[in-house]
Parts: structure tokens; sequence; C-alpha cells
């Protein structure tokens, strides 16, 4: 049964990565062998399976995990990080460190995808923490937690984007809809998690070489205006981008395609990251070899972080190769429940076992359509019900997993005390969300 092989591969890394030891790259690739074997994917082919899981996650993380660091670096070892960081601490309150994590992180994040936006704002938050000596889950959770609940409930989103179209759904009304409840839920997980007591005796480091240690005087910090002015420019390239995107019906048209080129999300931190050497550097005085070294502490700190995600990739290609989600699709045929919850819990199963959440929620897509039609039920509450669950139980065959557990240095165990459980009470929180927005519809008779 491959879930079965799922729930056995998952203890034997823990296994290997909590009893032995064993470094995660290592450990995941071990187990994607080993899964491999099983679902019986022939020999002489596992080396291929492994590295078009490896390649295709590395080749949609590598650029923009990678230049994401260095623009971090670049910001930190400036102080415009600082500067940053301090007028959050001013506008808030130091008391109130989280709310400005959560407001940051859900307005970057309604246009941006969770990898991007989580590596432009984590370098405030490790200043954060470096100036108020708060733990690193205080102030990083929040962050996290706003911007995966975001990314996975709302468009323009590539997961919720997706499927609107195999429901016939309007990205509009579904933007809309999913405000009601994931802007109030995702708020109250990101404040409530931190305070838990199995999160609060978690105490991570910061990762060595992703943030500088010195402490900045006032006068030696560049000015708001530029500091902010840098940070934003990916935000309104990207958001920029899919507004466009949506408001402009010609897809042939050759300034929606510069429009998509720039706010592509390796561009706009390219150009970006340009900037931030040009104004953090020669514009204020300082060397190019100096604000190159940064980049270049960034990378080498980057190396094994992009290969445990890689790994991660690996592991989940192994998963799909071995046909799983045809069987979820057989093991589901004729369960007689509600659509949106038949929706909800098939992307929910696919989450646990495929790991990625976009896979999840287009086949999840795919498998409950032809439910729709004739049903009644607002196709715009599919496409909510399918985002719901495909943020549900991320685990290790998950490569945001690794980032997150990679960025917060925390070891396995805790990354799934931490982020599999907030996930997953997300995702049944998010399906509460759309039962009460399917009884108000119903009732108004809209």
């Amino acid at each position: 049964m491959p879930l079965v092989v799922v729930g056995i591969s998952v203890l034997i890394l823990l296994f290997l990565m909590t009893r032995l030891k064993l470094n995660g790259f290592i450990s995941l690739l071990l187990v994607a062998v080993g899964v491999a074997l099983v679902q019986g994917i022939p020999a002489a082919e596992i080396a291929d399976v492994l590295g078009e899981g490896v390649g295709g996650q590395i080749g949609d993380t590598m650029l923009v995990v990678g230049l994401g660091a260095m623009l971090g670096r670049v910001m930190g070892d400036s102080g415009a990080a600082q500067r940053i960081a301090n007028k959050l601490i001013d506008a808030f309150g130091e008391h109130y460190v989280q709310v400005a994590m959560v407001v940051t992180a859900m307005l970057i994040g309604v246009t941006m995808f969770y990898e991007v936006a989580f590596v432009i704002i984590v370098p405030v938050a490790f200043t954060i923490v470096r100036v108020t000596r708060k733990n690193l889950l205080w102030v990083g959770l929040p962050m996290s937690i706003a911007l995966s609940t975001m990314h996975s409930f709302l468009p323009p989103h590539p997961g919720p984007t997706a499927v609107a179209a195999t429901f016939d759904a309007s990205v509009g009304k579904t933007l809309f809809y999913g405000l009601f409840f994931a802007v109030p839920f995702g708020a109250l997980i990101a404040l409530v998690w931190p305070r838990l007591p199995f999160v609060r005796k978690m105490n991570p480091s910061i990762p060595t070489g992703l943030v500088t240690e010195r402490v900045f005087e006032d006068d030696e910090m560049p000015s708001m205006a530029w500091s902010l002015f840098v940070a934003l420019v990916p935000v309104v390239l990207i958001a920029g981008a899919a507004v466009t995107d949506m408001a402009v019906s010609d897809k042939d048209n050759p300034v929606l395609h510069a429009v998509n080129f720039i706010g592509s999300a390796p561009i706009a931190l390219l150009l970006t990251l340009c900037l931030a050497i040009w104004a953090f550097g020669p514009r204020i005085g300082r060397g190019l070899d100096e604000v190159s070294s940064s980049c270049v502490s960034a990378a080498k700190s980057m190396a094994l972080i992009l290969m445990v995600i890689g790994a991660g990739g690996a592991y989940k290609g192994v998963l799909v190769e071995g046909g799983i989600a045809d069987y979820i699709k057989d093991f589901t045929d004729g369960w007689d429940i509600s659509p949106i919850i038949l929706a909800w819990l098939i992307a929910a199963i696919l989450r646990i076992a495929l790991g990625s959440a976009t896979v999840a929620v287009v086949t999840a897509a795919g498998i409950v359509a032809p439910l729709v039609a004739g049903s009644g039920v607002h196709p715009e509450l599919m496409v909510l019900a399918v985002s719901c669950g495909s943020i549900a139980f991320s685990h290790v065959n998950d490569p945001g997993f690794w980032m997150f557990k990679e960025y917060f240095n925390l070891s396995v165990l805790d990354a799934i005390k931490a982020r599999t459980t907030y996930t997953t009470v997300l995702a049944i929180l998010g399906l509460g969300g759309v039962l009460a927005v399917e009884w108000a519809l119903d009732t108004l008779s809209v």
C-alpha cells in the first residue's frame, strides 16, 4: 500500500537523522532509493528519477533562494536590514514585533511566492532577533505562518490560480472569499503558535553566515528611504507582473511579456541585487570587492541548504514516479460526501503523500472537477477547498519543510513539531472557513 510506504519511509528518515545523526542530504537520498526499489521502479532508472527530482526542485529554487540570500546579506552588511528592523520596532514596539512580522508578511505574501517572500523578509527577522535578543521562532514563526497562509489559500499563487480554470471559477471572487478567513485564521495561528509550550522550548540560533553580527550606529546605516526602497523593489516588480497578468486579456501583448519578464522572481531579485550592490556599495563609498564578499559569504552559507532542498525533491520525485497519485484517485473513487469536504480530503492526502502543495492542488482538482457540474457548489469554494487541503501536514517530503528547517536551524523533530502542526491546523481551519462562506452564500442566496 503506497501510503504505508510513505509512512515507513518517514520513520526511517527520522531514525537516520535523529538517532544516527546522519546528514539530511544523505538521509533523504538513501530513503528515496529505498522507496524507489519498494515501489518497483526499475533499478536502472532510479538514478535518472533522482536526478530529475533534484533538478526540478533546485531549478525552481536555487535562483530565488540564492539571489535572495545574497540580497539579504548585502542589506545586512550595509546596515539596511537593521534600519528597517529598527523602524519596525519603533513603529510597533518591541513587545509587538510579532504583529509587525505578520502584517509585513501578509502584505508582501498576497502576491509573492512563499519562497520569494521568505528570503526577502527573513533577513529583517534575523536582524530583529539579534537586536532584541528574542527567540528566533518568536519572531520568525509568525512570518512563516502568515506567508504559508497567503501562498496556499489565495490566488494569484500558482496552485489556486491553476485550479481556478479547472473549476471555471472567478479568480477575483476566489480571492475575495478567501480573504475573509485567510487573514484572521492566518494571523491567529501566527500569533498563537510561538506561545505554545512545545514551541517555546525550542531556542535555535541564526544559521551561520546569513546575517552580520555587527550592530550599527545610527550614522553608519543607509537612510530609511533607500533601505525600504531596495527592499520593496522586488515586491513591486513581482506584484505588478501578477496584477498586470490578471488585468490584461491579450496574452500576446508585448508589453505584458516585458512586464512578466521583469516581474519573474529570478529577474526581479537579480535586478534588485544589482541595485543593492550599487546603493549600499559605491553610492556610499564602499568598494565593490567588499560588497561582493557579502554575496560570496551568503552563497557559501546556502550550499548545504540547497543540497538538502534538492534531496527533498528527489524523495518527492520517486513518490510521484511510483504512481501514488493514481492510487489515491482509485482509493477515493466513490466516496459519497460533500464535494467541498471531498476536495479538501483528497488534496490533504495527496499533500501528505507527495509533499508538493501545487501538485496536490492540481491533481485533486482534476479528480473532483467532474463532481462540481450540477452540484450547485460555488466553483470558487471548490478552489479554496483544494487549496486549504494542500497546505496540510507539511513534512519531510515537502522541500518547503527543509527550507523552514534549515533557515530556522531546527532538528527534524522540532521542525515537525513547529511546521507540520501549524500547517495541519491551518488546513482544518481553512476548511471550516470555506464551509462557513458556503453557508453564508447559501443563506443570502448569492
